[in-house]
C-alpha cells in the first residue's frame, strides 16, 4: 500500500455528528467537521458527508472508520449502516471502535498513574451506568471491558471516570487510528463493524 490513502471516519454517537477526512489532495491537514443535527441527523447525514467528500469521490475512498457508541440508538445506528454500506459497496476496509476508546487516552491523562486500567463510566438516571474498561500504554488504548450496562450497585474496580465525548477531538482521533490501521495493512472487515447499544430498544428480550 503506497500513496496517502483517501480515509473517512463518522461520529454520531451525540446530538452532534462529526465527520472527518484525510485527502490526498490535501494530505498534510487532516480536515474535520462537527455538526449539530439531532435528530435531525437523518436527513442530513448524506449532505454532511458530502460537505468534506464530494459523493463522486466516494469511490476513490481506500478505507473508512465509525464510532460505534455508546450513543442514542438512531444516530449511532445511522452512521454505522452508512460505513457498513460503503465499506460493502467498495469492498474497502471499515474501522469501528466505540466512542469510550476515542476518549480513553485524552482521559488518562487525568490519572496519577495514566498506566494503571480504569473505568469510563456515565449515568444513565434509573437504569444504572453504561461503562467500559481501559488501560492507555503510550498513547495506545486497550478496551478492557467493551462498553455495557452495570447496575448501580454493580462495582468497578479501580479509578473510574466520566466519558467525555468531545467531537472535534474524537473523530480526529478515530481518523488517525484508520490511518495507522491502514498502514499496517490490518484487514478490517465490515462485516465485525456493529452499534453498540447498551439498553435494548425494544425492551428486554
Amino acid at each position: 500500500m503506497s500513496g496517502v490513502p483517501l480515509l473517512l471516519a463518522m461520529h454520531s454517537c451525540t446530538e452532534c455528528f462529526g465527520v472527518a477526512l484525510q485527502d490526498r489532495l490535501n494530505p498534510a491537514t487532516p480536515n474535520a467537521l462537527v455538526f449539530e443535527d439531532g435528530r435531525g441527523l437523518s436527513n442530513s447525514l448524506i449532505s454532511r458527508v458530502e460537505s468534506l467528500l464530494p459523493r463522486e469521490r466516494w469511490r476513490e475512498l481506500d478505507a473508512l472508520a465509525v464510532a460505534t457508541g455508546p450513543g442514542g440508538f438512531t444516530g449511532t445506528r445511522l452512521s454505522v449502516v452508512m460505513a457498513r454500506t460503503l465499506a460493502q459497496q467498495l469492498d474497502c476496509p471499515l474501522l469501528g471502535l466505540s466512542s469510550y476508546a476515542l476518549m480513553a487516552a485524552r482521559l488518562s491523562r487525568a490519572l496519577p498513574n495514566p498506566a494503571q486500567p480504569f473505568w469510563i463510566s456515565r449515568v444513565l438516571p434509573r437504569r444504572g451506568h453504561v461503562a467500559g474498561r481501559y488501560a492507555v500504554h503510550d498513547e495506545r488504548v486497550e478496551e478492557l471491558v467493551r462498553p455495557r450496562l452495570l447496575a448501580d450497585d454493580q462495582k468497578m474496580d479501580g479509578p473510574v471516570l466520566e466519558a467525555d465525548e468531545r467531537v472535534q477531538e474524537d473523530v480526529l482521533v478515530l481518523l488517525k487510528c484508520l490511518g495507522d490501521g491502514w498502514a499496517a495493512q490490518q484487514s478490517m472487515p465490515w462485516q465485525t463493524v456493529l452499534p453498540i447499544y447498551p439498553t435494548s430498544p425494544v425492551g428486554a428480550v
